[in-house]
C-alpha cells in the first residue's frame, strides 16, 4: 500500500513536546493560528482536513493574503458541531468554504 509521506519531514507538521504533556487533549478543530490574521479583517474562511492544510497555508503566504482564515477540522466523526459553530461565530461576515 502506498501512502503519502509528505508530512513526515515537513517541519510545520511537527508537534511541540508540550503538546504531549498532561492536561493537553486532542483538538477536534484547530482555528486560525496566524496571529497577523484578525477575525475582523477576514473575508473568507476555508475549512479543511488533512495535509491539504499545509498546501493552503503555502498558497496564502505566496499570494500575501491576510483576509483568509484557514481552520482545520481534525475529527470528522462524530462531527464537532459545537466547535465549528465557535469558529463560525468569530467570522460572522466572512464567506465560508470547504477545501
Amino acid at each position: 500500500m502506498v501512502s503519502p509521506k509528505k508530512l513526515l519531514k515537513l517541519r510545520e507538521a511537527g508537534s511541540d513536546l508540550d503538546d504531549f504533556s498532561a492536561g493537553n487533549n486532542f483538538k477536534r478543530i484547530i482555528g486560525e493560528t496566524n496571529k497577523t490574521i484578525t477575525p475582523a479583517n477576514v473575508r473568507k474562511v476555508v475549512f479543511c482536513s488533512g495535509q491539504v492544510y499545509y498546501d493552503l497555508i503555502a498558497e496564502r503566504e505566496k499570494l500575501g493574503k491576510k483576509d483568509i482564515a484557514i481552520v482545520r477540522v481534525e475529527q470528522l466523526s462524530p462531527f464537532p458541531y459545537a466547535q465549528l459553530i465557535e469558529q463560525l461565530n468569530l467570522y460572522k461576515n466572512a464567506e465560508i468554504t470547504w477545501s
